[in-house]
């Protein structure tokens, strides 16, 4: 037999020998895509990659021909070649923002996020996370990552050998680490160790995100255990000790600076020598940048007391006022921060304080306004509570630039100024030179910002410095009251409650007192004490000091009188005011026309000429008398003034031979009439019943006795008594109607009046009362009633002295009886 031969097998009839296929549009590949062929696929993809990566322009066309469909479809090819092409297409093109977000519509992290296996090639885990890095931006890929297990892959995937694996890892979980849901997660996974273990690496750009990542994650305390734990401390420590690492300082500082905050690894810090360690590396250091960084870290960890304590043992002072001399202004302003959050601790405050002070107020000539408004702010935290760190700003000359600054830019400058001046204000020497220039103009920009901050320390400091008298006329004739009167609208609480004190304590005197009236300041606070949730104690005080100093006022609106409230000269009552009303002055008043209504009262027992005398010998009775009468409210000092009346038509033998008049000697308890428009003529009738009065009452023993013989007296002025079955007949209306009409105007001296209703003789009966020392009030009733209530002290039959009781004084039924208050009698007498 012979041998056999093998014959060649011929190929299919159905398939082509291979074919070389070249396109030069980008078209003509994207539709290779679709072939059955794996090397077709694999070239497709790998020539797609070179043409995107050439600029975003390509990535945008081929996004427009549809590829990022197909090359999804790709992620789960068998291939592994055409896979790994595909994957490094999607890398590359994503990061473009247009193709981020149809990848985030075509859901890619899944596919993406399954390449990481361990199994997979190194070409495909660099580019499947890259594509994970550049979608990481988004939040709600953040989130599908988290839930679709990738943090894990990720975080073994720092171990790579590739570096660009690992950059692009550690790229994805930095920004994952952003939202703090994810820290705990990484956390869990143990993430320190193979991030301390990338601060090793060769190349800076994955030591810097290693750092970045350590920064973000180390705001969490149960991360700063960890680093702890790690040996994470030293890593860092031994980084800023080499001076071939300086561009990784910065970073470092920044994940100190979070250790920093937590008082055990503070601690821990400390008993290693570490924190002496990094306060010398930063007082060698003279990069501002690192310098600025540090400071910021030891500002965040002062806010806790117990760091505080901390840094002050390690005299972290020393360095911060160093940094006050440095060329930066950052940090000058950083320093000045980390000066403030430090002055918490007394101790650091002293330190600071003597030592700091003069430095910062330097620095108050500043023309940087950030670097001012941070040492007002430091000077404030300084010397508040600390009366000698104020001392040492006055010394320093610290008030001169401080009131310059009430003119900054910045209004976190203005309101700190406000707030040291008025620490300086407690001291009595710093308190006469911040008058002396001219505070109260000063505050009248302030008083009129819009930021409630300042609006608010403006009013604090016009409630610091209105106590003095001069400054209240310097406020008042500057203008300033009208804008302070307007923060008592504020919407602000901490505005509006400053601005009842500053009201109230500039209402002390009667000329500012009436003006803040005129300004509308007590509708405005009737209107605030009427609200539960917008009422204070201030503005309850304020409205009670500006009427007690504005009487004629009070009379009108509350209808009633104290026993403090004395009635001066210039007092009026024109009746019950009715809310919402404007209150006229007198001079105003004067200028109205005769009209038919309620005459107006006036009291003037004060002559337009007058020379002052000696105090007469019973005066001094008087005052010996007094102290019989321990339960009657004080009494401002009174001298007397004797005056010579000339009448016309009176021969001279019948003019009186001496008239005495009592008149406070307090000038800010009268109204300055003669310096007014308007002069009221002088009730020369009511000055004879003041003089009569002192003769004859003042002697009496007994403040019982003065109280009936005083209202027998004022009776008997005002028509005597009436009964009461005959009091329709008492037709005082009449004589009142005649007086107007002989005087043509609606304002009558009470002098004037003959027939005097309740009213007139309860005023009547106060105006005495308050001119020779007894203790009454004046309380307004309806239908024209008027009373007049003291407190008398009763004798037991043992002697013994009994609490204070309050009476009643009759002045027109039975002039003197006095009325127990409580009884039927008293009830009686108030009603018609």
């Amino acid at each position: 037999m012979g041998k056999k031969v093998k014959k060649e097998e011929s190929p299919p009839k159905d398939v082509f020998d291979p074919l070389l296929i070249e396109s030069k549009t980008p078209a003509t590949v994207v539709l290779m895509l679709s072939s059955p062929e794996n090397e077709v696929l694999a070239k497709a993809c790998d020539a797609l990659y070179k043409f995107a990566s050439k600029g975003d322009e390509n990535k945008v066309t081929l996004l427009g021909l549809g590829a990022l469909e197909q090359l999804y479809k790709l992620l789960s090819h068998a291939d592994p070649l055409v896979r790994r092409n595909a994957v490094m297409v999607l890398g590359i093109m994503a990061s473009n923002h247009d193709v981020k977000k149809l990848l985030r519509e075509l859901d890619v992290t899944n596919p993406l996020i399954s390449q990481l296996a361990p199994e997979e090639d190194v070409v495909i885990h660099e580019f499947a996370t890259l594509c994970l890095a550049h979608m990481a931006v988004e939040y709600t890929t953040k989130v599908k990552i988290l839930e679709q297990g990738g943090l894990e892959p990720l975080i073994r995937l720092l171990g790579s050998l590739d570096p660009d694996v690992k950059k692009n890892s550690l790229q994805c979980i930095y920004l994952l680490v952003q939202d703090f849901q994810n820290r705990a997660a990484v956390r869990e996974l143990n993430v320190i160790p193979p991030l301390l273990g990338l601060l090793e690496s060769e190349y800076p750009v994955i030591q810097l995100l290693a750092l970045q990542t350590l920064e973000v994650i180390s705001k969490d305390r149960e991360t700063r255990i960890l680093l702890g734990e790690n040996k994470g401390l030293d890593c860092l420590l031994n980084i800023l000790e080499n001076n071939e690492l300086s561009d990784l300082h910065i970073e470092t500082l920044a994940v100190l600076g979070n250790c920093l905050e937590d008082v055990n690894t503070l601690q821990q810090i400390q008993l290693t020598g570490g924190l002496e360690k990094l306060l010398s590396f930063l007082e060698d250091s003279t990069v501002p940048d690192i310098q600025k960084n540090a400071v910021k870290a030891i500002t965040k960890a002062a806010y806790d007391s117990d760091i505080r304590k901390i840094l002050h043992w390690s005299e972290v002072e020393k360095f911060l006022l160093s940094l006050l001399d440095t060329n930066n202004d950052e940090v000058k302003v950083a320093a000045s921060q980390a000066i403030s959050a430090m002055c918490e601790n007394i101790d650091s405050k002293r330190v600071l304080g003597l030592q700091g002070i003069p430095q910062l107020v330097q620095l108050l000539s500043s023309d940087n306004e950030e670097v001012k408004e941070a040492v007002v702010t430091a000077l404030t935290n300084l010397t508040t509570a600390s009366p000698r760190n104020a001392s040492v700003v006055a010394e320093a000359e610290g008030i001169k630039p401080l009131m310059n600054t009430l003119n900054a830019q910045r209004d976190g400058a203005v309101s700190n100024a406000l707030a040291v001046l008025t620490n300086l204000s407690l001291q009595e020497p710093s308190r006469v030179s911040i008058l002396s220039h001219g505070i109260m103009s000063a505050l009248l920009g302030p008083l009129r910002s819009t930021n409630s901050r300042v609006q608010s320390r403006a009013a604090f400091a016009v409630a610091a410095f209105g106590c003095d008298a001069d400054a209240r006329a310097e406020l008042r004739n500057v203008g300033g009251l009208g804008p302070l009167v307007e923060l008592l609208h504020s919407k602000n609480e901490e505005v509006r409650r400053n601005a009842c004190w500053a009201v109230m304590v500039c209402g002390s005197d009667e000329l500012t007192a009436v003006e803040l009236c005129r300004l509308g300041a007590l509708d405005i606070l009737e209107e605030i004490n009427l609200s539960t949730k917008r009422k204070n104690k201030f503005s309850e005080a304020a409205l009670e000091k500006l009427l007690d100093n504005n009487l004629p006022q009070k009379y009108s609106r509350m209808g009633y009188l104290s026993s403090s409230n004395i009635i001066t000269n210039g007092f009026y009552d024109c009746g019950q005011i009715k809310h919402g009303r404007k209150f006229l002055s007198l001079e105003e008043l004067s200028k109205q026309e005769l009209t038919d209504r309620r005459a107006i009262i006036f009291i003037n027992a004060q002559p337009q000429e007058k020379s002052k005398i000696a105090l007469p010998i019973f005066y001094f009775g008087y005052l010996l008398s007094r102290k019989k009468c321990s339960y009657l409210p004080p009494l401002p000092m009174y001298i007397f003034f004797f005056y010579v009346r000339k009448g016309k038509g009176k021969k001279e033998e019948e003019k009186p031979k001496e008239v005495i008049q009592v008149i406070p000697t307090v000038q800010e308890e009268e109204i300055n009439l003669e310096n007014s428009h308007w002069l009221p003529p002088p009730d020369f009738i009511l000055m004879d019943y003041i003089n009569d009065a002192s003769k004859t009452i003042l002697p009496l023993t007994t403040t019982q006795e003065q109280v009936v013989a005083l209202a027998q007296f004022v009776a008997d002025k005002m028509g005597g008594s009436v009964e009461g079955e005959q009091l329709h007949n008492f037709c005082w209306e009449l004589d009142m109607s005649a007086i107007e009409f002989e005087l043509k105007s609606n304002i009558v001296p009470i002098g004037k009046i003959k027939r005097g209703t309740f009213f007139h003789r309860a005023l009547l009966f106060k105006v005495i009362a308050d001119r020779i020392g007894i203790g009454c009030s004046l309380v307004r009733g309806k239908y024209n009633r008027a009373w007049n209530e003291v407190q008398l002290v009763e004798r037991s039959p043992k002697g013994l002295l009994l609490p204070p009781q309050g009476y009643i004084v009759d002045l027109m039924f039975e002039p003197g009886c006095l009325l127990k208050q409580g009884t039927a009698k008293a009830d009686q007498y108030k009603c018609i």
